[in-house]
């Protein structure tokens, strides 16, 4: 004969039904894995706005418990300084969204930038992984401040032609893909990130399964948002891929 169930209490009852897969769902997000969505254009022409990617969040605590670190050429999601632009949620809550770039210098690293051009250790990188989009859409930037200047954390400024930035211990240089004038908000502008504002790295691209081949970006709509500058052509292909390290990062030397 079969036993009837026990009668569960309201507390009981909300924590099965309510509580309980609240706290399996932070759990998962805040310490296995997450995606998080790409918002504008400043990855572009690696990541599109509106895409998903998946980011394992145990790495990054392994990394903050001492065991492995990030590598140069990683895709990193992290939580800005105060000096980057924020956002006002109904006009009453100002915040700082997360921010998606790349990164380019490690802790000790020496990081110069000039005519658009990245050196890392005294070693010119090869951003052949976006300049050439760039170059081809007619926007590459080589004259303006952000492609000649990177600015410390404390906000002084440094001409690069003058002066190599070494990255702090402990902290990150990202830059994103998008090498037009204004094109990111990164390293170049708000200095570097510490570890502990990183929330981790972008491993793969879930969402959308498909996507156009190819894509223009209208280099005379500075300042607008992705739908007016960016257009998109050519056969659907499979969106699904992993973001691995572009080569160019290999023949950087510690």
């Amino acid at each position: 004969m079969t036993k009837p169930k026990p009668v569960l209490t309201p507390w009981q009852r909300l924590w099965r039904e309510l509580l309980e897969p609240i706290l399996f769902a932070v759990v998962i997000t805040q310490f296995l894995v997450t995606l998080v969505g790409v918002d504008g254009a400043s990855m572009m022409p690696n990541l599109r706005n509106g895409e998903r990617v998946v980011v394992p969040k145990y790495e990054t605590w392994l990394h903050r418990l001492g065991v492995g670190q990030f590598s140069r050429g990683d895709i990193l999601i992290f939580k800005p300084p105060g000096a980057a632009e924020s956002r006002s949620f109904l006009g009453v809550w100002d915040y700082r969204p997360y921010l998606i770039k790349r990164l380019i210098g490690l802790p000790g690293d020496r990081v110069r930038i000039e005519s658009g051009n990245v050196y890392v250790n005294d070693k010119l990188l090869d951003q052949g992984f976006t300049t050439n989009f760039w170059k081809a859409q007619g926007c590459w930037d080589t004259t303006s401040e952000l492609a000649n200047n990177i600015q410390y954390a404390g906000g002084r400024g440094v001409n690069e032609t003058q002066q190599t930035f070494t990255v702090p211990a402990g902290q990150y240089f990202l830059m994103g893909d998008n090498r037009t004038a204004s094109g990111s908000e990164d390293s170049r502008l708000f200095g570097p990130i510490p570890m502990r504002d990183i929330a981790g790295r972008a491993a793969l691209v879930v969402w959308p399964i498909q996507r156009k081949a190819n894509a223009k970006y209208d280099c005379n709509q500075q300042g607008g948002s992705p739908d007016q500058i960016i257009t998109f052509d050519g056969p659907s292909q499979l969106n699904w891929r992993m973001l691995g390290r572009p080569s160019g990062f290999q023949a950087v030397t510690p």
